[in-house]
């Protein structure tokens, strides 16, 4: 796994307090957000927004979307030129995540790292805490 890349929270207005970013992305994956962001024909105003939601195997899942601005409660920060969406309660599930994107033998994709999920589903895009 590649090391991480520094990331630099830049809070918004709704969400001053925030004092680290809630995930951590690594070059690659940043370098793949923003590949596919291009193929998308999405300019660099669009952001990445990564949650969590109810559902899966497992009881939560993760789910990453382009949006181009964040919502009032949103934490905000922004690595190597990309801006990072985290709603509230999914930070809660994302505080020591770490995302990658790797390539195996199951073709490639985004890989969450969850070192507080006590269980996931054998495809690993689900999980429980």
């Amino acid at each position: 796994m590649e090391t991480p890349t520094p990331q630099t929270p830049t809070p918004s207005p709704a969400a001053a307090d925030a004092e680290a970013p809630a995930v951590v992305l690594t070059p690659k994956a940043i370098e793949m957000v923003k590949l596919t962001r291009d193929q998308e024909g999405m300019d660099a105003s669009w952001g990445l927004r990564v949650a969590v939601m109810g559902g899966g195997c497992s009881g939560f899942q993760y789910a990453l979307d382009f949006e181009q601005e964040a919502r009032e409660t949103d934490a905000v920060f922004e690595v190597d030129g990309l801006k990072v969406f985290v709603d509230p309660v999914s930070a809660r599930y994302l505080e020591g995540v770490t995302v990658d994107y790797v390539f195996g033998m199951n073709g490639a994709g985004f890989k969450f790292h969850n070192p507080r999920a006590v269980g996931s589903c054998g495809c690993g895009s689900s999980f429980s805490v």
